[in-house]
């Protein structure tokens, strides 16, 4: 579980001029499954300008808590180690759109 953790912060800490756009979902969460597909899309429209990390919230406890969430799925807009801006639970690609173009 350490492993796994240290994971997620390796690839948010990447190249720290780029925001990251951190996913928080369960794999077994119908919630969490129907956003699958709009994360992908913001992984392939904006792979240039922003990263996007698939957290489980089930095995990363310690994260998801040290990012203050309380609902998954999540999204986390995190720079430099700074959250920019959150959305929790189900959220519509126009909610999407609204916090991450103000930060590209």
């Amino acid at each position: 579980m350490k492993a796994a953790q240290e994971s997620v912060r390796a690839q948010v800490a990447k190249r720290s001029g780029k925001p990251a756009l951190i996913f928080v979902g369960r794999k077994r969460s119908g919630p969490s499954r129907r956003m699958e597909s709009l994360v992908a899309w913001v992984k392939v429209t904006q792979k240039k300008s922003l990263r996007v990390v698939d957290v489980d919230a089930d095995t990363n406890p310690a994260l998801v808590q040290k990012l203050g969430i309380s609902m998954v799925p999540a999204l986390v807009l995190v720079k430099n180690r700074r959250v920019l801006g959150r959305l929790e639970g189900r959220a519509t690609g126009r909610q999407i759109d609204d916090l991450i173009r103000p930060h590209l």
